[in-house]
């Protein structure tokens, strides 16, 4: 689906965030993955669109989106460029819906501006600290991709087999092959925004301490095979978010929202009409 006509930008310190607006309705702010664009969301905007207004921003050296500005050093500067663009759309109240990255910043936004924020949806996410372990080994990637000023081919394949279903090789092989090939062409002059982003990420704070301050409804979705952010981790922040919902997505991984597209679009739905 090309929603290309519907793409629009804005300067922030000099630098442009390109986000997407389409349909009309109750405003949803959407926030895609790391090493992901606006096109994660294709399916999930040609739904809802009907009903509600999806404002769909890129991050900072993803899809059409400038480098990071200087004025972006941690998640909580990128929901405030995320609250700015709001601010210049004169929308008052929002429901953020974020996959990974997209729902920690979308946290963040949620604890800057509590009365602004309807409800919160939160797909393959954590918001607590990235587990040692895991942090090492990102860490150690995103020297390789500084030293290389490139992805290289065999850190493609290390990098792709994370964000889907186990058997997603053989079912969504277009969709494998088109991710990893968006790694191996990202432009050598994006590859310092992608690595700074990377490092913001896993090395974010524990915004887990703030969860009791998160009042507002709350949809967490997790994908019972992915292997970038586990289930357990959703667990952890259904119990910590007090009334919560958890949903298990079958047959997913780390982009679910392309993987199982329908059984999202039909939660989301479900959600949405509750508490609009």
């Amino acid at each position: 689906m090309d929603f290309s006509a519907h793409r629009q930008q804005l300067i922030i310190a000099d630098r442009k965030l390109s986000y997407l607006d389409v349909g009309t309705g109750p405003v949803l702010l959407f926030g895609h993955s790391y090493l992901w664009d606006s096109a994660m969301w294709a399916p999930q905007i040609a739904a809802l669109s009907a009903h509600y207004r999806c404002i769909v921003p890129e991050l900072w050296g993803h899809g059409q989106s400038d480098l990071l500005p200087d004025n972006g050093k941690t998640l909580l500067d990128i929901a405030d460029h995320m609250l700015a663009l709001m601010d210049d759309l004169d929308i008052t109240d929002f429901s953020v819906i974020g996959l990974s990255v997209g729902a920690m910043w979308g946290a963040e936004l949620v604890l800057k501006a509590p009365a602004r924020v309807k409800t919160l949806v939160m797909l393959d996410s954590f918001i607590g600290f990235e587990p040692e372990v895991t942090r090492a080994k990102y860490d150690g990637m995103l020297d390789m991709i500084t030293a290389a000023k490139a992805i290289p081919a065999p850190l493609i394949s290390a990098i792709s087999p994370l964000f889907f279903a186990n058997n997603a090789a053989h079912d969504t092989p277009e969709l494998v092959a088109g991710f990893e090939h968006s790694l191996a062409t990202i432009s050598a002059e994006k590859i310092s925004t992608i690595v700074k982003l990377g490092r913001m990420i896993f090395g974010r704070r524990d915004t887990m301490e703030c969860a009791e301050q998160l009042t507002l409804p709350c949809l967490i979705m997790a994908g019972v095979e992915d292997k970038a952010r586990s289930v357990l981790e959703s667990y952890l922040m259904s119990d910590a978010i007090d009334g919560s919902q958890l949903v298990h997505i079958p047959a997913a991984g780390h982009i679910s929202t392309l993987e199982q597209a329908e059984f999202i679009n039909q939660h989301l739905a479900d959600f949405l009409a509750k508490h609009h």
